[in-house]
């Protein structure tokens, strides 16, 4: 398991600013963070990867 940070998120590709990240945790559009310490998150990199992984599907008509 491993926890990838913002920085982490930017080199996947994911360049969204840290609101809306934040919105689309709250919609349930993506991946939710988990807490460190009070200033310090980050998340899975194997929820990051289905979640990427299932808006491909999405994309090519596989539903999810």
């Amino acid at each position: 398991m491993r926890l990838l940070d913002y920085q982490d998120l930017r080199a996947k590709g994911i360049k969204y600013s840290r609101v809306h990240l934040w919105r689309l945790e709250a919609a349930g559009k993506f991946p939710k963070r988990v807490r460190l310490s009070p200033s310090r998150h980050g998340w899975l990199e194997d929820e990051v990867d289905d979640h990427l992984e299932a808006l491909v599907a999405q994309r090519d008509g596989g539903g999810a």
